[in-house]
């Protein structure tokens, strides 16, 4: 998750790449957190660590969309 941020300098393909991997994690979180409030013995700390991560995802995940969507002006 140490990506560079500047979109710019990555190629469509390498985008795409991180695109799936940055899915991936989000849906592995969102089960592990899932999980933890489950089973009702995780701590609160964990959970909103786990849950942070998970928002960094969904706004890097949104980041490189926009990037790869081109603006259509109708």
């Amino acid at each position: 998750m140490n990506a560079p941020t500047d979109l710019s300098m990555k190629t469509e393909e390498v985008l795409r790449f991180e695109l799936e991997v940055f899915r991936q994690q989000h849906r592995d979180l969102d089960e592990a957190i899932h999980a933890l409030v489950e089973r009702g013995t995780s701590d609160q700390l964990t959970l909103q660590r786990l849950k942070k991560q998970k928002l960094q995802l969904k706004d890097r995940i949104a980041r490189i969309e926009d990037w790869l969507t081109p603006d259509i002006i109708a």
